[in-house]
C-alpha cells in the first residue's frame, strides 16, 4: 500500500478531541484492455451505482463496442426501462428527490477517474464503517461526513474503525470487520477493482484506441527523425 493518506479532520458530536484518518491509500492495478474485467465492472455499476449515479459521457453503444457486448447480454443487463442503445447511461434518479433524500445530488461519474486517482475511488468504495450519528448509519474513512449510503454493506459486510488516540485528536487507522458480507474479502476486492478499472475506462473510451495506436506512432516517429537527421547530414556534408 502507497502510504498517500487520506487526511480529513471534523469535530465528533459532543467531543473535544478532533477526528483524522490516517490510512493510506490502497493500490488497485487498472487495465482498461482486460475486457472480462471491463464488462464485470460494467455490471456491477448497473446494478450498484446506476440508480444514483450517471455516466453522461458513455452511451451504451460505445460501451457494446468497445466491451463487445452481445446485444442479448446488452438488453438483459444494461437497457433497462426505456433505455436505448443510443442513450447516454444515466440515472433514473431526478436530482431533486436526491438532494431531498440525501441532502445532496449524487455527482456523474463519468469523469470521477480522472479528477480523482483510481487508488482512491477503490479505498474509498472499501472504506465505509458504521457511525449510529451519520443519517444513513455510515461513515467513510477517506470521505469522512459523506452523505452516500454504503451499498456494498451486504457484500462487504459492517465494518468499524480501528481508532489511535493521542496528543488530542483521534486518528482512525484502521477498519475491522463487525461482520462477514456475503462475499469472501478476496472476491469483494475483485469486484470493486473490476468497477473502478471500468470507471478508468468510461473516463475516457477512446483511449482503448489511443494507447493501441500510440506506440505504432511513436516508432513512426523515431523512424521519420532518423530519416530526417539523416538528410540534414546530406545536405550540410559539403558545408565547412
Amino acid at each position: 500500500m502507497r502510504r498517500i493518506a487520506g487526511f480529513f479532520l471534523t469535530l465528533v458530536a459532543g467531543s473535544a478531541l478532533a477526528v483524522e484518518s490516517v490510512m493510506p491509500l490502497d493500490d488497485v492495478a487498472v487495465d482498461v484492455f482486460d475486457k472480462e474485467s471491463l464488462r464485470r465492472g460494467a455490471v456491477t455499476y448497473a446494478n450498484y451505482c446506476q440508480g444514483c449515479h450517471s455516466l453522461k459521457h458513455l452511451r451504451y453503444s460505445r460501451m457494446a463496442h468497445d466491451l463487445k457486448l452481445e446485444e442479448g447480454v446488452l438488453e438483459r443487463d444494461f437497457l433497462r426501462g426505456q433505455a436505448k442503445l443510443q442513450d447516454s447511461m444515466l440515472s433514473a434518479m431526478h436530482a431533486a428527490d436526491a438532494e431531498r433524500w440525501f441532502g445532496v445530488a449524487p455527482p456523474d461519474l463519468s469523469l470521477i477517474a480522472r479528477s480523482r486517482h483510481p487508488d482512491w475511488i477503490y479505498s474509498y468504495l472499501r472504506g465505509f464503517y458504521l457511525d449510529p450519528s451519520r443519517p444513513n448509519g455510515v461513515d467513510n474513512a477517506f470521505f469522512r461526513q459523506v452523505a452516500m449510503p454504503d451499498v456494498f454493506a451486504s457484500l462487504q459486510g459492517a465494518q468499524r474503525p480501528v481508532i489511535k488516540k493521542g496528543g488530542g485528536v483521534e486518528a482512525i487507522v484502521g477498519l475491522k470487520h463487525v461482520n462477514q458480507g456475503a462475499l469472501p474479502p478476496d472476491e469483494f476486492d475483485g469486484m470493486v477493482a473490476d468497477l473502478v478499472n471500468f470507471l478508468v475506462y468510461a473516463a475516457e473510451p477512446a483511449q482503448l484506441d489511443r494507447l493501441r495506436i500510440g506506440k505504432y506512432v511513436i516508432v513512426v516517429l523515431i523512424v521519420l527523425a532518423f530519416v530526417l537527421y539523416r538528410l540534414k547530414q546530406e545536405y550540410w556534408k559539403d558545408i565547412a
